[in-house]
């Protein structure tokens, strides 16, 4: 099994020196502090209150770019926060269909320039006159900061191997990695 520890300190270089002599394949991040502390830096502005984004909104963001990359553990650790932020099981379940899926206009806006940024790292002035109808321009900006940060923590997830918590189950429509 890949597994990576994260922040651990000591007491993950324990746990890494036990797993590799049972045979696993042991990634730790720790080991680029520098990065890891830049990296968290980030990603906690990102879910933050300085992020203008409500977290319902957020949350229709982050689930669209883990599913769009394909993050079987990013989608299942936003679903359960998703939830808790107001979003439906009918609503998560649309997220995978895209913004012609019943939406809003504000979250079509939202779900589109997801799309639009992990295909093409760009939003359309059409996308762009549609997230203005319904949000600031702090908070515009702050979609782009949230889609390449979880474009970003998917890459990492994805690449490490990371496995889903004990007792959680991969959404078949992400099975791949």
């Amino acid at each position: 099994m890949k597994v990576t520890i994260a922040g651990a300190g000591n007491v993950g270089r324990s746990i890494a020196r036990e797993l590799l002599g049972n045979g696993h394949e042991v990634t730790l991040i720790e080991r680029e502090p520098k990065a890891f502390k830049g990296f968290l830096a980030w990603g906690n502005y990102v879910l933050s209150r300085r992020n203008a984004l409500p977290e319902r909104e957020r949350e229709i963001v982050i689930l669209r770019t883990g599913y769009l990359c394909k993050s079987g553990y990013e989608w299942t650790q936003h679903v359960i926060i998703g939830k808790r932020s107001g979003l439906s099981d009918d609503e998560i379940g649309r997220l995978k269909k895209g913004a012609e899926a019943g939406w809003s206009a504000a979250d079509a806006a939202l779900i589109r320039a997801s799309d639009e940024l992990h295909k093409d790292q760009f939003i359309s002035d059409a996308t762009w006159a549609a997230l203005g109808k319904h949000f600031t321009q702090k908070q515009c900006m702050d979609v782009v900061f949230t889609v390449g940060q979880y474009t970003q923590v998917s890459m990492i997830l994805n690449s490490f191997g990371i496995q889903l918590d004990e007792g959680q189950t991969l959404d078949p429509d992400l099975k791949g990695f």
